[in-house]
């Protein structure tokens, strides 16, 4: 698989895609050392990209990009709308999802670091619904997890969410109208929706993972409330959870990379590497 980029992002020409399942693909280089498979003692680390609603796989890999050129592999679990609009089959596909790193070997032996963004992090918090409700489990998973990375996180209320799932599903003529379709659907099935929104929300804020977290956002985004967003940094640093936090005045939706490249990678990059993952400081492969 050749690759296109912009010159200010790394260049990896040699991905390998490999399909798990329909809707989750790994992603990783044709180049890497045959005793670097990520099994054994000194396992490549592994990244759990959830991307947003409707991302292109050209997009995808352009995230991805950024990981494998440091000798990560990563795997790119992509989320649907029945997904959010219908949470019971959301926390089915979670489940799956945290099947799939927790029984498969060439998955469960790696250090494990997540990247997602807007409602494709909800996928995520339905995966830590899971492991709260069931801690025994999937302890082993959790104790993966070394570092999780937030992008554009959909953030205040139900109408924020609505304008989401609207733009990301639709054309901008018929935003309006299917937002009001969103919320009069959350009105008349609140038990089925909101009420589970509201569970994962106060999962991911109340009780979040202890590992650092790194959280890009932007002041002008319609879809994330910048306030509510560095009110959730404040709550987990009084937490002791080591939080860094980049906001824009001016960016764009799940699209700060494409818009400031080199601050995004330079911060993830410093994060990245303040965590010491294996392969990380290596040299490019």
């Amino acid at each position: 698989m050749k690759c296109t980029t912009s010159a200010s992002l790394p260049l990896v020409s040699d991905i390998v895609v490999k399909k798990v399942t329909g809707t989750i693909n790994l992603y990783s280089r044709s180049s890497t050392p045959t005793g670097d498979s990520g099994e054994g003692d000194d396992p490549r680390p592994l990244v759990l990209m959830l991307p947003w609603l409707g991302s292109k796989q050209s997009s995808i890999t352009r995230y991805c990009q950024l990981y494998l050129e440091h000798g990560f592999d990563v795997l790119a679990v992509e989320s649907s709308v029945l997904h959010f609009l219908w949470p019971r089959h959301g926390l089915t596909y979670a489940a799956e999802v945290l099947d799939l790193l927790q029984n498969e070997k060439v998955f469960s032996s790696r250090p494990l670091y997540v990247h997602a963004f807007s409602i494709g992090a909800y996928t995520f918090t339905q995966m830590l619904l899971h492991m709260g409700r069931d801690s025994r489990r999937y302890s082993g998973t959790r104790q993966q997890i070394k570092a999780q990375v937030y992008d554009s996180l959909v953030l205040g209320s139900m109408e924020r969410m609505a304008i989401g799932v609207a733009k990301m599903i639709s054309s901008s003529l018929l935003v309006s109208l299917i937002k009001r379709a969103i919320m009069l659907y959350f009105l008349l099935l609140k038990r089925y929706t909101v009420d589970y929104y509201n569970a994962a929300i106060d999962v991911f804020r109340l009780g979040p993972l202890d590992c650092p977290a790194l959280f890009f956002y932007c002041e002008d985004d319609p879809l994330s409330d910048h306030i509510v967003m560095a009110q959730i940094i404040e709550e987990w640093r009084e937490k002791g959870i080591d939080v860094v936090g980049k906001g824009w005045v001016n960016s764009k939706h799940a699209g700060h990379l494409r818009r400031h490249p080199q601050e995004y990678q330079d911060i993830l990059n410093n994060f990245l590497q303040q965590q010491h993952p294996v392969g990380y400081l290596k040299s490019k492969l």
